[in-house]
């Protein structure tokens, strides 16, 4: 049980819960203590001591960014000994640092410029030997230890919040400086993480760098369009000439409370060039008229799938979208066992946990939101996080506990030998008991390759964890087994301590998979095309028999990872038509696309509040108010658990069709700071059994797919599976991730 500790600061009666500082008993009730190293998301830095604050019959200041309050103190925040403090620290911060402000991209917006006047610093009473710092170009990132404060934000950020670790501190006195993490370059997934907390021009944005002052930018807030964990940013943007459109400049998040990945920060520039004209747009209003089916895929808003919807109704279509055919599927059986129509976790639940299973992702490319949640639950709360996957994955090292290693395609019978471990000493219905006892688990460990120690592990590592989440991957909502994987994931969630969570691919597909009816996509001939293949196109990607405007041109709603519906904005214009333009000459009758926003209410889950009314912010205490939670719907829970079936072996050389750090899908792929690494990455072992060499040019044949790649040997890879990007094709989700394959060397 918590205990609350009752305290005064400036007179004021507060309150603190047990391991909470006095900066943060502080924060919540308004009473301003200023810092300059300080996050919220982090351990305290502890390193610019301008958050000192005097303590009655204590000596000296107290740092209350890092000192939990004890019953009865008097603090004091503000005194004529702190103001002096606080104005020499920032002088001997001023003693080095390049007065650069005319030309330096943190200006108008940094901490120190702020503090400056803030304390009154008009002149310099220290003096220090200049020390000659050259600027380090780190690709997407450009540091200046010239500007650098060495506040250390950067460092503990990296490490505590993303978990790449990457930067480390150089002490040297006046020479100390932030260097790449035992590396001779920057070896991380640039997130810019560090960009987003430096407090002065130290760390920015190599392509930002000298286009733009802070006070010229004009802030969207909006939500990231690339995967589904719903982070929060803000598109900066400013006309691009004199008389030039908008364009986005740059993007920001909140980086006191939330982490944004690579792709959202550095991936902005994807919104929709091609302008569409009427001659099209009558092309396309007789496309869909005299159409079969549409197919589309997930990166769409709640109102446009809405509204696909309501054009199958009206016209007599099909709707085509595999991703969120197989997500709804997957819910429905899950759903079938649980009785609700939801899964009960969270990000935030993750980030809470000291226990966590993940099975049939490679987390930390599939979602970055996932993987920064375990960083947090790592750091902070000493995790105990179980990773059980076919390939390792080196990203997770340094925060995964155990690595369960199993056979590709084997996820039915792994998820049932952790139901029988996690079930093993709790209260079931008979139906599951039978079930469970009925388990071969002999022959589905030997065929797994899931050992009974290792289970006996996992249940010892977790023996005093309380807050236990289990992660379901998008490997598993494609499997040929993928409704018994859900019941069993749906029987955990409903009879032990995990709650779960289960991992869309695409931004939008939870949304989808609830709004439309799906078919089986039959590859119907007569089909129109909504971001995706058909005879004719309807595209926010470019290249298009119609163009429409892409997610960041648009106003609208997606569902995240944990069931909000979160607003979108537009950031920059759209010269053309929309899919509610089209929709209106067939028959619908709507103004404007977010009309729709309120009539999602039909669709169990959903609310009735008009677009213009969602709240789109964090609060200072970093709650999140955007948009809203989906009702939670209880449905008739009269599913059962099915025999598991054989297991299958995949025998030869096996490719994971699994994106590279900072690509997702084609829209990514139209960016222009983000890497496009295009390779076939493998093990010696693979390039043996496939009978490659590193640099090889190579045919890969999967199903029905072909393409040509360049062979990379990747010392971190092990085994006879090898990774290949799936971001610059257009890859069916209804296939299994895993694909047995034919890979031939490309004879020059």
């Amino acid at each position: 049980m918590s205990k609350t500790i009752n305290f005064k600061i400036d007179g004021q009666a507060v309150s603190a819960n047990k391991g909470e500082t006095i900066l943060q008993a502080a924060r919540k009730v308004g009473i301003y203590i200023p810092t300059m190293c300080y996050i919220t998301k982090t351990s305290p830095c502890a390193s610019c001591r301008i958050c000192s604050v005097e303590v009655e019959g204590v000596d000296g200041f107290i740092l209350s960014c890092n000192t939990p309050p004890t019953e009865g103190i008097i603090v004091r925040t503000n005194s004529e000994a702190l103001e002096q403090e606080r104005t020499n620290i920032m002088k001997f911060y001023n003693v080095n640092h390049p007065l650069e402000c005319g030309v330096c991209d943190k200006s108008g917006e940094c901490d120190l410029q702020n503090m400056t006047l803030e304390f009154g610093v008009s002149q310099q009473n220290f003096s220090a030997r200049d020390q000659h710092k050259t600027v380090k170009d780190w690709g997407l990132i450009s540091y200046d230890p010239a500007l650098c404060i060495m506040c250390e934000k950067c460092t503990h950020v990296c490490n505590e919040a993303i978990g790449d670790d990457a930067i480390d501190v150089y002490f040297g006195g006046y020479s100390s400086t932030i260097i790449p993490k035992n590396s001779e370059k920057l070896d991380c997934t640039f997130c810019g993480e560090c960009i987003a907390v430096c407090p002065v021009g130290a760390l920015v944005s190599s392509d930002f760098k000298y286009s733009a002052n802070a006070w010229e930018l004009k802030r969207v807030p909006s939500t990231c369009a690339h995967c589904s964990a719903g982070c929060p940013l803000e598109y900066e943007v400013r006309h691009s000439g004199l008389n030039g459109d908008k364009e986005i400049y740059r993007v920001k998040n909140n980086f006191e409370f939330t982490s944004l990945c690579g792709a959202g920060r550095f991936g902005f520039d994807f919104a929709n060039r091609q302008k569409s004209d009427a001659v099209a747009f009558e092309k396309a209003v007789e496309a869909l008229k005299n159409a079969q089916a549409i197919r589309f895929n997930s990166m769409i808003t709640n109102e446009e799938a809405y509204i696909l919807q309501k054009l199958k109704e009206i016209l007599g279509l099909k709707l085509f979208n595999e991703d969120a055919r197989m997500y709804s599927n997957f819910m429905k059986a899950y759903s079938s066992v649980s009785g609700k129509l939801h899964h009960s976790g969270s990000l935030d639940a993750i980030k809470q946990a000291e226990a966590v299973i993940v099975v049939g992702s490679r987390i930390a490319t599939d979602n970055p939101g996932v993987r920064y949640a375990l960083t947090t639950a790592s750091r902070h709360n000493g995790a105990k996080i179980v990773y059980a996957h076919p390939i390792e994955d080196a990203l997770l090292q340094n925060t995964v506990t155990q690595f369960m290693k199993y056979e590709v395609g084997t996820e039915e019978g792994v998820l049932a030998l952790i139901a029988n471990e996690l079930l093993a000493s709790v209260d079931i219905d008979e139906d599951t008991k039978a079930f469970l006892d009925n388990l071969d688990l002999g022959n589905l460990s030997a065929e797994s390759n899931i050992g009974d120690d290792e289970l006996a592990f996992m249940t010892k590592q977790f023996k005093r964890a309380n807050n236990k989440v289990l992660v379901i991957g998008s490997d598993l909502l494609a499997h040929e087994r993928s409704e018994n994987i859900a019941k069993l994931a749906a029987t955990i969630e409903k009879y032990s301590e995990y709650s779960l969570v289960v991992v869309p691919s695409d931004v939008n597909t939870a949304g989808v998979s609830m709004i439309c009816d799906l078919d089986v996509d039959e590859l119907t001939v007569n089909t129109v095309g909504y971001n995706a293949s058909g005879e004719f196109v309807i595209s926010s990607l470019g290249n298009a028999d119609l163009a429409v405007p892409a997610l960041n041109q648009q106003e609208g709603t997606v569902v995240s990872i944990d069931n909000r519906v979160l607003p979108l904005n537009v950031a920059v214009a759209f010269d053309g038509y929309t899919l509610n333009d089209i929709a209106s000459c067939l028959g619908l009758e709507a103004k404007n696309t977010i009309d729709y926003t309120k009539e999602l209410a039909n669709i169990a889950g959903f609310k009735a509040i008009d677009f213009d009314d969602l709240e789109n912010f964090l609060t200072g205490l970093g709650e999140d108010v955007r948009g809203y939670l989906l009702d939670e719907v209880e449905v008739d829970a009269n599913g059962t658990l099915e025999e598991v079936e054989e297991l299958p072996e995949y025998n030869g050389t096996v490719i994971y069709n699994a994106n590279p750090v900072l690509q997702f899908n084609n829209y990514t792929n139209k960016t222009k700071q983000l890497p496009k690494d295009t390779t076939l990455r493998g093990s010696a072992q693979f390039a043996t059994a496939a009978k490659i060499s590193d640099g090889d040019e190579v045919t890969i044949t999967f199903g029905s797919t072909t393409l040509k790649r360049t062979f990379q040997l990747d010392s971190e890879l092990k085994g006879t599976i090898a990774l290949n990007p799936v971001f610059d094709i257009t890859q069916s989700a209804s296939a299994y991730r895993f694909a047995k394959s034919k890979i031939e060397r490309v004879v020059q």
